[in-house]
């Protein structure tokens, strides 16, 4: 269980890099902001509503940034709370969607850790490229089940997969998802130098804590959160990312060969 100051040094990591970050950030993902990904997404959003019951379109948007999934909710019809720890963030994400504000859209500049909501008080939960920013993922997770009523869902995506870190089985599979890993950040430089975007130099080592190799985010402790808390179903689904804004010729023959790097859970109370 991670200690008091474990959770203020992922969470002052969290508001610093977004600090930097935030006005860059949907130039510097790809792997979010790609044609395909947004596609998927608002995909992923209309079949996760579809498995709501009685649902009164009462969202929780959870470290939502610029608002990547705070926006395809409005789109559908549902009232929303978003939630960042980064001021800058929710600055950008209120200037995008003031129009909604006070009617549909609330935002709240707060930890996840120090959000206070009635029981059952949201038809859906989400978050988006979240949980490995967390101090204590499993523990957020135990909370936030018991916000969304019965019969809601909660929906986290982009986290990286059980085989992220792992090699392929045969040595040209091995040899192809490292050379894909290595070239998706020299094509994103290209790109960036063609577009004249200066990139700071940004150090995630404590933000994105659980992105890491040497410790990685656990999909089972994901799983038995949802299990413990009594969920009709929680389902883990793998897929393929798009991590460069230039296409990768690796990307066929790294689809053909190697492992989906990406999960997403959607979980029924």
């Amino acid at each position: 269980m991670p200690n008091p100051t474990f959770t203020e040094q992922i969470h002052e990591a969290n508001v610093t890099v977004h600090r930097f970050e935030a006005k860059y950030y949907e130039a510097l993902h790809p792997e979010v902001y790609s044609r395909k990904e947004q596609k998927r997404i608002t995909s992923q959003l209309a079949a996760v509503t579809a498995q709501i019951t009685d649902n009164r379109k009462n969202a929780l948007d959870v470290g939502a940034g610029t608002g990547n999934l705070t926006g395809k909710l409005l789109a559908l019809g549902y009232n929303v709370v978003a939630t960042d720890i980064s001021p800058e963030m929710c600055a950008i994400l209120k200037h995008k969607f003031g129009a909604y504000i006070p009617n549909q859209l609330s935002v709240l500049n707060s930890p996840i850790e120090d959000l206070h909501f009635s029981r059952g008080q949201f038809d859906l939960i989400s978050g988006y490229s979240v949980l490995h920013h967390l101090p204590d993922y499993a523990a957020a997770l135990h909370t936030l089940c018991g916000y969304v009523k019965q019969g809601g869902v909660i929906y986290f995506d982009h986290e990286a997969s059980p085989t992220y870190w792992q090699g392929e089985h045969s040595g040209l599979a091995s040899l192809i998802k490292a050379l894909y890993f290595h070239s998706n950040p020299t094509l994103n430089s290209i790109y960036f130098g063609f577009i004249g975007l200066h990139v700071p130099n940004i150090d995630y080592t404590l933000s994105d804590y659980w992105h890491k190799k040497e410790h990685a985010l656990d999909h089972q402790a994901v799983g038995e959160v949802f299990r413990q808390e009594g969920f009709q179903y929680a389902k883990r689904a793998d897929y393929y990312q798009t991590s460069s804004w230039l296409p990768n010729p690796l990307s066929p023959i790294y689809r053909l060969l190697c492992s989906p790097e990406m999960s997403f859970w959607t979980a029924k109370k």
